[in-house]
């Protein structure tokens, strides 16, 4: 087989990392790919967002599937123009992605369909939510509709914070449409989790769970990013929260949306708050997460080519998915500035210099001259380790990550600490 793989992050390499494992493959690309996808497949210089070159490169190179891996262009229908070219792919059709494209929508089906998530309300007004807002007491959330690469969500602490965060999402454009319409929620408290499935329209199988960090600082401050570090499994979540979250979240969700004529398929993401009375949806998202998936694919045991070709054909139920018992832990390498503005074209050093059984998935990363790699995005690397305990995996993480460098590198010093301490 040969596949094609979209996207050039750290979650893309771990999916081809993952992918190149399988017997199945004969050939393996990614769209656009980075300097740690290179030597593992080829990289095609297409941007994810350039469907109809990359439905020519699928047919040119004859691809027998494509795996998308950021929101962008399956919100953008990639899937449903692969479809009509008759070309295999894994991942909801645009209407179907919906149910992260749209805060609004995704909200709108959790109450129509009982699925249980924080109170809310949207607006597409302004004057309107500026209104309701400070009628408001804090800490509230404030959500921009549509896509914002994860940093579209605001907990804010005060008021102020909120209605800055209204005003740049509605008056300042930040987001550009994605602030056309947002969503206000009650602030929910708990601890957050993330519970991925692998759904083909009606079986659903979930995944481990894991728990990412969305600020970009230590004990969670600054502001939110794409994600700062994962790890799996997170000791607070059993298999009996697992299968409650399957009974009244993943399972419904995606029964719901067959109910509305457009049927999902592919990876169900599920971001949720664990309170002391249930689960509740913080969010979903249509694909697999970054950084969760460098932090769960280390784990799977199963086939994941065997896994994307039974939810492609409609099969998932004939497939038992099988996870190891490690621990894992992955830590995100960014950027000065990020998420903020940011310089790149820094070389990066001491990659060759990490323990045999340290994974590296690269993000904004490039190769330069005299084939050095260089920094090319905000974050940059996902530094991976596993071990039989959480302690374990942790300490072989922090062990290796000083002795990758490049200008202005910085990363949280407290993923999974909780889990530790």
């Amino acid at each position: 087989m040969k596949v094609m793989v979209i996207g050039g992050g750290a979650r893309e390499h771990a999916l081809a990392w993952k992918i190149a494992q399988s017997p199945k493959i004969t050939g393996l690309y990614v769209a656009p790919g980075n300097a740690g996808t290179a030597p593992i497949a080829h990289n095609l210089n297409i941007r994810p967002n350039d469907i109809e070159a990359l439905g020519k490169a699928a047919q040119d190179i004859g691809i027998d599937l494509t795996v998308v891996g950021p929101e962008a262009p399956l919100a953008s229908g990639v899937v449903d123009y692969f479809e009509g070219l008759g070309l295999p792919i894994f991942g909801p059709t645009k209407a179907a992605t919906q149910i992260e494209s749209s805060k609004v929508f995704a909200k709108k089906l959790m109450q129509q369909y009982g699925i249980p998530c924080p109170n809310g309300i949207t607006f597409s007004n302004y004057s309107e939510a500026r209104k309701y807002l400070e009628s408001q007491s804090a800490p509230v959330v404030v959500k921009a509709d549509g896509l914002a690469s994860g940093k579209g969500v605001t907990v804010a602490s005060s008021k102020e914070e909120a209605l800055k965060a209204l005003s740049d999402i509605m008056e300042g454009r930040i987001f550009g449409s994605a602030g056309d319409s947002v969503l206000i929620e009650e602030c929910l408290t708990g601890r957050e989790v993330s519970l991925l499935a692998f759904t083909d329209g009606k079986t659903v199988i979930p995944m481990i769970p894991a728990c990412d960090y969305k600020r970009v600082l230590d004990n969670d401050q600054g502001p939110n990013t794409g994600g700062m570090g994962s790890y799996s499994p997170p000791g607070f979540f059993n298999a009996e929260l697992t299968r409650q979250v399957m009974k009244t979240i993943l399972q419904p969700a995606v029964s719901a949306m067959a109910h509305e004529g457009m049927p999902y398929k592919g990876v169900l993401y599920a971001g949720l708050m664990i309170a002391t009375d249930e689960p509740k949806v913080l969010e979903f998202n249509a694909r697999f997460g970054d950084p969760e998936t460098q932090a769960i694919l280390p784990r799977l045991q199963t086939d994941l080519v065997d896994i994307l070709l039974a939810i492609v054909d409609n099969r998932l139920s004939e497939l038992t998915v099988e996870w190891n018992n490690d621990a894992c832990v992955g830590v995100v390498m960014a950027s000065a500035g990020y998420p903020g503005n940011y310089k790149t074209g820094f070389p990066i050093t001491g990659l060759d210099k990490l323990d045999e059984e340290i994974l590296v998935f690269h993000a904004g990363t490039k190769f330069g001259e005299n084939s050095r790699v260089y920094t090319d995005g905000g974050r940059v690397l996902t530094v991976t380790a596993s071990g039989k305990t959480m302690a374990e995996a942790k300490a072989k993480v922090y062990h290796n990550l000083p002795r990758i460098h490049f200008d202005g590198c910085h990363y949280r010093k407290d993923i999974a600490a909780r889990e530790v301490n």
